[in-house]
Order: structure tokens, then sequence, then C-alpha cells
């Protein structure tokens, strides 16, 4: 029997291990740029065309390489980070495996230019799947320019399923912001497609976050900081009253390095947890120094899950200094006021004797008048209240409320189902007079042959309103209703990327958006019926869910659309609606497709039978 174990060619093995570490653009860029930051850059340009598809290219002004180097540097497991396994505990660089370049040159066209300082010429090196095509001696500046073309074009299966441009380029800037936000000693830009979308000087930490992501965040944030002998945890946190349920800029990060984190979140969600609505969100950029040799960052290729060998005590310093930090926010001083040779001011005191004045009338008492401070043994009575009066109509309420349940199921003919009446569960029909009734301001109550059918209200107009936005955006006839002042909406960059991407749906629905540039957009008009809505939260909130949907069919992107705008516009509950009011409703729920249901699945219509209800009286 022949043998059938053999050594992979390095070209096969070599693409194997790029799918590990290179995954998408985004991971270039990744790559890349942490690079330049560990040769000491100062300045990094990135440009990216066509989402990264076309061409990557990252320049800096970092220390350079020798032609030695920079050869030997497109070789697996080359790197200038670590010498021996000791090194993996004590890191202080973004890399260390020596996998990126390497990954890299197996699945794209690669063009290298680099320079050390004190050379006066510098190394081209052109690679070609793993495969060197060029070396030569260049003239060029110092530093390194990485031009990585054409990514995937020997592996066509994963060039294939890469995503749309949009949902790529939102990967890279997310990728981007993450290493800028570390790094504000560094100046940075971003050109996509020959449009500059940063350009972020060197500034302090709370300048950079402002500059990424927008100049509305400076009223949020608030310092947070505590040094201890285990761990150094500084940056921002948000306000309590700018929680919301999407879009929350949530950034951890140590020694210099993104991390995620479950339960360091809880611990900073924790603190929060009486303090925003349930289900919203702060943001927080909260960066830890720890000793290198307490972590353990080798993982997982993308080096963004971190294990901490003093887990839960971190956990309690990180919820310490959240509180400290909201504490020292909502800490009212103490005012000492200097009393000497201020006038007694009489205060009104339940407990000492009141004398009427002999008019008989109520006097409104006037504690500056030294004729009335003249006697302090003289109080005045307080107003009478008329209790009497918060009772009224009270009674009748009631009354009324007691007959909710009296009314007698009304028979529905054959006839009026035959005149195209939709029918109801338990066997009435829609458009029938039927009695409705609403039940602490979250559901719609009626009686039907069967027993008694309730709705949630609010589900049951989410339902509505998701198939109508849905049919306008297919059909391109949503109604608008213009502003007559005109609101300002700032969106960050990764924002606008998006924003960009899902503007024929916005204007499908009746949105009319100007770009004024800079990331600001002007509203000129609304879909018709949300007028008094927070305008702009909407707009960001289905911003983000286009973000986190990040999908390529459009089909999907128009739901999570239609259910974001239909949630913030349906019926709350606690809202008293008219019997008019119920009664469309429930019309309008069972001309729907599947009445039954939310668009994510929620029960909307209940039925009790008669025989349970009978049963709870035996």
């Amino acid at each position: 029997m022949s043998d059938i174990i053999r050594l992979l060619p390095d070209s096969v093995a070599n693409q194997i291990a790029a799918g590990e570490v290179i995954q998408r653009p985004s991971s270039v860029v990744k790559e890349l740029v942490e690079n330049a930051i560990d040769a000491e850059a100062r300045e990094v340009h990135v440009l990216a065309t066509d989402a990264g598809r076309t061409c990557i290219q990252v320049i800096d002004d970092g220390k350079g390489m020798s032609p030695t180097d920079a050869r030997l540097a497109f070789e697996r497991h080359s790197t200038s980070k670590i010498k021996e396994a000791a090194d993996l505990f004590s890191l202080r660089t973004m890399g260390f495996r020596g996998e990126a370049l390497a990954s890299i040159a197996a699945v794209a066209q690669v063009e290298l230019k680099t320079r050390q300082e004190e050379e006066e010429l510098g190394i081209r090196i052109i690679l070609s799947g793993s495969k060197v095509e060029a070396q030569e001696t260049v003239a060029c500046s110092k530093g390194s320019n990485f031009a990585v073309k054409n990514l995937f074009f020997n592996v066509p299966a994963r060039r294939k399923f890469l995503k749309s441009n949009q949902t790529e380029l939102n990967n890279i800037l997310a990728e981007f912001e993450r290493i800028v936000l570390v790094h504000p000693d560094v100046s940075f830009t971003f050109h996509h497609n020959d449009v500059e979308l940063f350009n972020l000087p060197v500034s302090s930490l709370r300048q950079r976050i402002l500059n990424v992501f927008g100049k509305r965040l400076a009223a949020q944030l608030l310092p947070l900081e505590v040094e201890t002998g285990l761990v150094s945890v500084h940056g921002f946190v948000a306000k309590p009253e700018f929680a919301k349920k999407k879009g929350a800029y949530q950034y951890f990060f140590v020694n210099g390095r993104y991390m995620r984190h479950p339960y360091f979140h809880k611990a900073v969600m924790g603190v929060y947890e009486h303090l925003v609505p349930v289900g919203e969100q702060v943001s927080y950029f909260i960066y830890f120094e720890v000793d290198p040799a307490d972590i353990d960052v080798n993982i997982h290729p993308t080096k963004t899950e971190i294990k901490f060998e003093n887990e839960q005590a971190i956990w309690q310093i990180l919820s310490a200094a959240v509180k400290e930090a909201l504490g020292r926010f909502n800490a009212v001083p103490a005012i000492d006021f200097d009393t000497e040779g201020m006038p007694d001011i009489p205060v009104y005191n339940p407990a000492s004797p009141v004398v009427l004045p002999k008019t008989g009338t109520d006097p409104v008492y006037n504690p500056f008048d030294p004729a009335e401070n003249a006697d302090s043994a003289v109080r005045y009575a307080r107003p009478a209240v008329e209790w009497e009066r918060l009772y009224e109509g009270i009674a009748s309420h009631r009354e009324k409320e007691s007959g909710l349940f009296q009314q007698e199921d009304e028979e529905v003919s054959s006839g009026q189902a035959e005149n195209g009446a939709s029918a109801l569960p338990g066997g009435a029909m829609a458009g029938t007079s039927l009695q409705y009734y609403q039940f602490k301001g979250r559901y719609v109550v009626t009686s039907v042959k069967s027993g008694l059918m309730l709705i949630d209200q609010h589900w049951a107009h989410v339902r509505i309103l998701f198939d109508r936005y849905l049919a306008m955006q297919e059909e391109g006839r949503g109604a608008s209703q213009g502003m007559l002042f005109p609101e300002a909406v700032q969106f960050s960059v990764a924002e606008s990327v998006a924003l960009g991407g899902i503007r024929e749906e916005l204007s499908a629905i009746g949105f009319d958006l100007g770009n004024l540039g800079g990331g600001t957009y002007s509203v000129n008009g609304v879909p018709a019926g949300i007028e008094g809505l927070d305008v702009a939260g909407l707009l960001r909130g289905m911003v983000h869910t286009a973000m986190e949907t990040g999908s390529d069919v459009r089909d999907e992107v128009r739901r999570a659309l239609a259910l974001s705008m239909a949630k913030a516009v349906a019926i709350p509950y606690g809202q008293v609606l008219s019997g008019e009011e119920m009664a469309s409703l429930v019309d309008a729920l069972f001309a729907c497709p599947v009445p039954n249901y939310s668009p994510e699945g929620r029960a909307v219509v209940a039925v009790i039978r008669e025989e349970e209800i009978e049963r709870l009286f035996k």
C-alpha cells in the first residue's frame, strides 16, 4: 500500500494560514497600520480603493527596513518583535507572530518601498502569491510604503464571498478607529477612492475621540482615572442621560491594544443598572495598563480576546472607578452662606398655634414685612386645600369600569361575512360593530364568539407600520412632510458611509435629506405621521441598524429599516386610545398578511376561550 501523507507546498500552506489572519480587507489595514505603529511612525496615511478590493496602501515615516529585512519580512514566522517564548509574557508591541506580511503576500499582489533614515536609497520589492517577482534599489522616502493590490486574486472563493463595498468599508473604518483611538500622539489620514474621510492631527485623547466620532460627544464624556498596584484605568464614560438603544460607542483597550471583554462590559453596565432604562447602552472609552506578564494576548489570530490573571479584582476596580466618575458628576457641592448680620426670617411651623386675622381671610404671608415679623409668636394658616375636588369624577369613572365586561357578544351574520369582512380569531369579523376596551394601556380587549380577544396595541401597530413602510420602499411612494425649519444632524465618518448606502431606502419612506458636507445632513422632510419624534435619534438608530445588519441582500436591509422605523413610530404602552382608534387599529391589523405575529415573531393576538373563563369560576 502506497504512502498517502505528504507535505503541502509552501504556497498552499501560506494560503491556508492566510485564511486565519487575513479574513477581509480590514484585516490588511489592521496588520499594516499596527506594523507602522510598531516601527515608531509619527505619521500614517491609509488609502483604499474600492473598499480594499483593488488596492490598500499604507504609508508611514517609521524606521524602515534594510534590503535584507525587507526580503525576510515576507517569510512566515519572521519577526523583530520577539526572540524566544519568554518574550510572549512581556509584549509591548502590537504584532509578534510574524505571520501578517507572509499571509498578505500569499493572497495578494504586494509592492513594498522602504528606506532607513541613515540610508540614501531604499529597496523596492514586488511579490505575487508569495513569489518574489522583482527586487531593486530605488529612491524613496524614509519609512515604509506598502501597496496591496487585488486581494484574494488567487483565492476566488474567498474573493467571491466578500461583502459589498459599503460593508467592507465599514469594517475597515472600524479597525482604523480602534487603532487611532489608542495613539493620539500619531497623526493619521484616511482616503477612500481619493476622498479624504479622516484627517487626525496629534491631539489629546479626549480631542481624538471627538475628532473621530463628532463634537456632539463633548457634552457626554466624564473623565475616569484610577491608579492601583494591580492595574491603571483611565478614559471616559458617558453621562446616564445620553444612553440609547443603538449606536453607543463602547471600547476597551489594554496596553494600547483593542479588546472585547464581556465580563468587564457587565462591570460597567452594572453601575448604570438603575440609572438608564432597561435595554439601553452608554458609551465608554476605557484604557487599562497592566503588567504584560499578567495577560495573555496569544489566544486568537485577531488578538481581540485577552485573558487576565486577576479578572475578578480588576472587575471590582473598574466598577469602583466608574461609580466614582458618576459620583463626581452627580455630587452637589455644599454652599456655606454667611449669615452674620442677616435678618431673622420667620418660617412657618405647623406645631405652633395659629392666630387667624380678625378679617377672617387667609392673608398672603410676606416674610420681608417688618410689621408682620415683629411678633414672632404669630403664625399664619396655610390656604385651605379643597381635597374633595381631587376626587370628583372618580365614582362615575369606577361605575364605567365596572361595566367593562358586561357587554354581550354581538352575533355576526353570515351576510356580513359574505360582504368581504375579514375573519378575526374566535369567529368575529373585521368591520362589525364590536365594542373595544383598553386594559392597563397595553391591550385592546373585545368579546368574540369563543371568548375574549386581547391584542397587544404596541406590537399590533408595529406589524401594521412594518408592512406599510416595506410596501413604500418597494414602490417608492412614501409621502414626505416638509419641515418648516430643516434640522441639521451630525454623523460620524462611519455613520456617514452607512447612511450613503441607505439614502435610497430612506427617500422611499419619505425622508428628504440634504448633504451639507463634513458629515452634516439637513432633514428637509420626514415621513408623514412622525411629527414630534426625535428625528435625529430616529435617523441614527436606522443608520446603526444598517451597520449592524451588514448584509448585502437589499431585502434584508429594507426589512431592518422598516422594522426600526415601525418600532420608533408605533403606539407606545400607556397611550390611551379612543373607541374609534381601537377599532381602526384592529381593522388595520387584520388587513395585514400575518396579523397574529409581529415582524420579530412575537404574539400579537391572544384569545381566552369561554371554557377557560368558566373554569376559573368553578
